[in-house]
């Protein structure tokens, strides 16, 4: 297949359009005329992936790695040095960023926790949970794969959850539910949060956008190319 086709069937599924106005999905490196033998689904791009992908192949990733504006191209430095390796080894790079999170990641998620998306407002899914605040951090420490969980609590019941996958603090004010599931909470956020009443279950950036290829390759098994789930591996260790 054509990277310009592959890229066209991508934009019908979930459109690049809708992405945030600070985002920069799409396509970042290549030509829609590329020939594309395989694709590779990643959260992210990092060195083990590149020299694993085989030429002429096609990595999309839900984060971009191109994301600001790049003044230089050091190519002993991140993500530069990336850059290079993949213009190289003739891949193509897309992401799929928020817009993605918008059509089909919030709800991904929200299914393996055993919710159902009621209703969705921006990059906010909402849920009708009724279930005790213990009892939603237990099913969130088993599906989501996490020891430990930084909360806010401030009712023992949930009603109505709101969801948004990887870094969504700054809708705190939006929300409009008794318990917000997002990651990379901020401590001002968080006390914000708890005196205006919302409970916060920080659901990590990286174990709630991991399940990005697992969701994506469901969209793509009618292509004729094979899609390989690379595991991202988190950065940051817990010890």
């Amino acid at each position: 297949m054509r990277l310009g086709e592959i890229y066209d069937y991508l934009d019908a599924l979930s459109p690049f359009a809708t992405q945030a106005s600070w985002d920069n999905s799409g396509l970042l490196i290549g030509t829609r005329s590329d020939p594309i033998e395989r694709i590779y689904l990643s959260l992210d791009v990092d060195r083990a992936l590149v020299e694993a992908t085989e030429g002429h192949s096609l990595i999309i990733t839900h984060h971009p790695l191109i994301f600001g504006g790049l003044k230089q191209l050091d190519f002993a430095r991140y993500p530069s040095n990336l850059i290079q390796k993949i213009v190289q080894k003739n891949i193509s790079l897309i992401a799929m960023h928020t817009h993605f999170d918008l059509s089909h990641l919030n709800a991904y998620v929200a299914g393996k926790l055993g919710f159902e998306i009621a209703s969705t407002k921006d990059f906010v899914a909402y849920c009708d949970v009724d279930e005790s605040f213990e009892a939603l951090t237990c099913k969130i420490k088993k599906v989501l794969g996490m020891k430990h969980l930084r909360v806010v609590q401030t009712c023992k019941h949930i009603k109505r959850c709101a969801l948004t996958t990887g870094a969504g603090g700054d809708l705190i004010r939006s929300i409009e539910a008794d318990c917000f599931l997002t990651g990379d909470l901020k401590y001002h956020q968080a006390l914000e949060a708890k005196e205006n009443g919302l409970s916060l279950i920080d659901i990590g950036h990286f174990e709630s956008e991991a399940y990005f290829g697992a969701c994506l390759s469901e969209h793509l098994k009618n292509l004729p190319l094979k899609a390989i789930i690379s595991n991202s591996k988190n950065p940051f260790q817990h010890i």
